[in-house]
């Protein structure tokens, strides 16, 4: 008997999806790197100003300790279910030395298999179907991946530049503040680059009391500021640890994006309801890679200060080429990205198409962060000044800007 005869009569079999499934947001940056590699695969030297990749490897020591560490065969067992010990104090000790943080290790820290993980798993232990999230426009798209699949409800804050891209609290409808129970916050800001004083913390902390609302601070580009000022954590403002959470991760600070070491600090409760999802779905990160983490945290944070001042230095020869050929833009305080608005006659999609397709430079268009993106791009410094200034150069050929 034939498989078309053995199956003749029944109905296709069809792959259920659930809901939540589909209820996802587009990915819309897997659009851009499909344009950015077509343009490469056809033979053009593409300038990539559109990722978030840190373009340096890990420092030697780092990756020094990781090939010890493998050789200890403690690290080919399975980890503890929260992690070492070692780690924990080891980032509380990062926490006290930088920003006179004092954290438990034991209740007040969780390690987590990078940064945007915890992001995304906050809404799922926080939030019930229908509860609403406070979320940055523009803003970090994976925060709405989390509320989607926590079957929770966004309201967006903007981030205006006339408010140095910082939210409104006082522009939040009574309606969506009595609804809400978390809220995003991330400065060094992802994609404005905006950085945030302690006052503003402190307000936040109050606001967070008044209305009841957990506080979750992405501080991913934490380590990462200029013209001498260490940007703020949340965590130093009194009261912080009350009302909520802080994100830190290893991958901008150390250049370790692919190693997957991040960390949640902060209310115990919290971290603890945090772990109590993490020991359904894993078993903590290699020993070996936590071992890694930790002597990048407790070891010379030179290399830190190196990192720092090569991304300020190509900033300050970026905006020096943007302005030699008329494209005026605030100069970042934080992060390694660069928030250009676009020319008079353009939304950003169109102006990133324009410069990828006829100056060869790829850039993320501000639509993709949010409706109060529309009107700019990003740019990364992830690239030497060289290319940065040739990638500058190229624009200017279009004679875009007076």
């Amino acid at each position: 008997m034939t498989n078309s005869q053995h199956n003749s009569g029944r109905s296709a079999f069809t792959i259920p999806t659930s809901d939540v499934m589909t209820q996802l947001p587009t990915q819309f940056f897997a659009s851009l790197v499909q344009n950015v590699n077509r343009e490469i695969n056809a033979g053009h030297d593409v300038i990539n100003l559109g990722q978030g990749n840190p373009d340096t490897p890990t420092p030697p020591h780092i990756v020094k300790t990781l090939q010890d560490s493998a050789e200890n065969p403690l690290y080919h067992k399975y980890s503890p279910f929260s992690g070492y010990a070692f780690l924990k104090e080891a980032i509380a000790k990062r926490y006290k030395e930088d920003y006179d943080v004092d954290l438990d290790p034991d209740t007040e820290v969780a390690i987590l298999f990078g940064g945007k993980t915890g992001l995304v798993q906050l809404p799922q232990v926080l939030l019930n179907p229908g509860d609403v999230c406070l979320v940055p426009d523009p803003g970090y798209p994976d925060y709405w991946s989390g509320v989607a699949l926590a079957k929770a409800h966004m309201h967006f804050m903007p981030l205006l530049e006339s408010n140095a891209f910082l939210p409104d609290y006082e522009a939040i409808s009574a309606e969506d503040k009595a609804k809400a129970k978390l809220m995003y916050l991330n400065y060094p800001n992802n994609p404005t680059s905006a950085t945030a004083p302690l006052s503003f913390y402190e307000d936040t902390v109050e606001f967070a009391v008044q209305n009841q609302i957990v506080v979750a601070s992405d501080f991913a580009y934490g380590a990462i500021g200029y013209d001498g000022h260490r940007p703020v954590s949340f965590l130093q403002a009194p009261g912080a640890k009350e009302v909520g959470i802080e994100f830190y991760t290893l991958s901008k600070t150390y250049n370790m994006a692919g190693w997957r070491v991040g960390f949640a600090l902060g209310n115990a409760d919290i971290i603890s309801k945090i772990n109590l999802l993490q020991d359904h779905i894993y078993v903590s990160l290699f020993g070996g890679i936590q071992s890694a983490a930790a002597a990048a945290l407790t070891s010379s944070q030179q290399c830190v200060t190196d990192l720092v001042a090569r991304y300020e230095s190509r900033r300050n020869a970026f905006y020096d080429a943007l302005e030699h050929i008329g494209w005026q833009a605030a100069k970042p305080g934080g992060s390694f990205f660069s928030w250009l608005p676009v020319p008079e006659g353009f939304t950003s999609a169109a102006f990133a198409d324009l410069l990828l397709r006829e100056a060869k430079v790829a850039v993320a268009p501000g639509i993709g962060f949010g409706t109060h993106g529309e009107g700019y791009v990003r740019a990364g410094l992830l690239s030497d000044e060289t290319r940065l200034r040739e990638a500058v150069e190229r624009i200017g050929k279009l004679n875009l800007f007076k």
